[in-house]
This record gives C-alpha cells, structure tokens and sequence, in this order.
C-alpha cells in the first residue's frame, strides 16, 4: 500500500507540474502578443516618437498585465530606439514575462 501511495503522490505531483507548466506557457504567449500589439501601435500612430519611458496597465485575455515602453535615441539621429516590457505582478513581485526591442524611425 505504501509503494502505491508514493506512486500515486509522485503521478499527482507531475501533473501539477504539466499544468503550471501549460499555464506559465499561456502567460507568455499572451505576454509577446501584447508586446507586440504595442510595438505595431507605436508603428501606426506615425513616426514621431518622444523619448522616454511610458508604463501602463495593459489587459490580455483576462490577465493583468503592466507594460513598460522606454523610447531611447541613437547615434543616428533619424532613428529610436523601441523597447517594450511586459510584467505581471499577479503573485506580489513584477515578473518579466516579454521584452521586446527594435529600432524605429524618428521622421
């Protein structure tokens, strides 16, 4: 009965793991599409991006996310450079789900 029971235990503990696993890959996937979202809304609104660092809630599906924009310059000055974070911070500590970096015309 005991070799049973820990063989029972060890069967439950695995498919605790394949479901956070499953759940954490969900996360992720909504957390680069909303990076992404970002960067093409960036894209649409025209060239003209403002430097700095801009964050705001951002929902997906659900899921409460933070997204963190930074818009830096570049040694061309007709470029900027782009990067989008995506946190959440569900579980008490921000935890980076996505980062996303690209290079943007300024004009």
């Amino acid at each position: 009965m005991v070799v049973i029971g820990v063989v029972l235990l060890a069967a439950l503990r695995g498919a605790m793991t394949l479901t956070n696993g499953a759940r954490d890959a969900r996360i992720k996937l909504l957390a680069v599409l909303t990076a992404e979202n970002l960067v093409h809304e960036l894209r649409l609104a025209g060239p003209h991006l403002v430097v700095g660092v801009n964050r705001q809630d951002c929902d997906q599906a659900g899921l409460r996310f933070v997204c963190e924009q930074s818009i830096q310059p570049t040694p061309n000055p007709f470029f900027r450079r782009v990067q989008v974070r995506v946190l959440n911070s569900d579980s008490g500590a921000e935890r980076e789900y996505a980062l996303l970096m690209t290079v943007m015309s300024s004009n």
